[in-house]
């Protein structure tokens, strides 16, 4: 009867909400939506930035005080995650190539395609795939674009481990950080969660901005 009761609720699970999914599933659960969401081009709307926050808040006890995640594991699971989600989306992008966005309608995906795409030619490789962990959508497909353009395998993975270990573990860490300083800091979850999106966004933005005004510099001396 228990069994059929935990499988019934882990069924019922939110795969949008980041506190549905850490209760139904825990650390195993971090590991599995990050692998999804960097790694498989279906996994591009699970929310991997306020699941690693939010994961990080309940290893302190404070978001939910019938779950306490243990940071270790947390921390191992997120980082797995990430890292085997981008290298396995980059050997999917390397043999299947564009096939894999030609088969999906899905118009989100198709832009972040296309941001991606100017992010890896405007920037160069380095940057582009560091920057990408931390924008939505852009760090799903930026991996399997990665091999469908052919990046090579040594700097994708010395890339993709650096920008996957600073956002997985930095989330984490912020989370857990805020829950032991601030009281009932749970209250203010979403909107924390709103914040680090923003912010996600200001390394490109700055780029995007500052790539315009070269052009235009450029132009002008043309």
């Amino acid at each position: 009867m228990t069994t059929s009761m935990d499988l019934a609720a882990q069924l019922a699970v939110n795969v949008l909400d980041a506190q549905s999914l850490l209760s139904a599933f825990g650390v195993l659960g971090v590991a599995v939506v990050l692998f999804a969401e960097t790694g498989l081009l279906i996994g591009f709307f699970l929310p991997g930035d306020s699941l690693l926050f939010t994961a990080g808040l309940l290893c302190t006890g404070t978001a939910d005080r019938g779950l306490k995640l243990s940071l270790a594991p947390l921390l191992l699971a997120a980082a797995v995650g990430a890292l085997a989600g981008s290298q396995c989306g980059y050997l999917l992008g390397r043999r299947a190539g564009g096939a894999l966005l030609a088969r999906s309608r899905s118009a989100r995906l198709h832009e972040g395609a296309d941001r991606t795409r100017e992010l890896l030619e405007r920037y160069g490789y380095a940057k582009a795939i560091t920057l990408a962990r931390f924008v939505p959508v852009v760090r799903t497909v930026v991996n399997p674009m990665a091999g469908a353009l052919g990046v090579p395998v040594r700097t994708f993975t010395l890339w993709q481990v650096t920008g996957g270990l600073v956002w997985s573990l930095g989330l984490v860490l912020a989370g857990c950080a805020l829950g032991s300083s601030v009281p009932n800091v749970d209250r203010y979850l979403l909107p924390m969660v709103a914040a680090i999106v923003v912010l996600s966004l200001i390394p490109v933005v700055s780029e995007v901005f500052r790539s315009r005004r070269a052009a235009k510099a450029r132009e002008s001396r043309g």
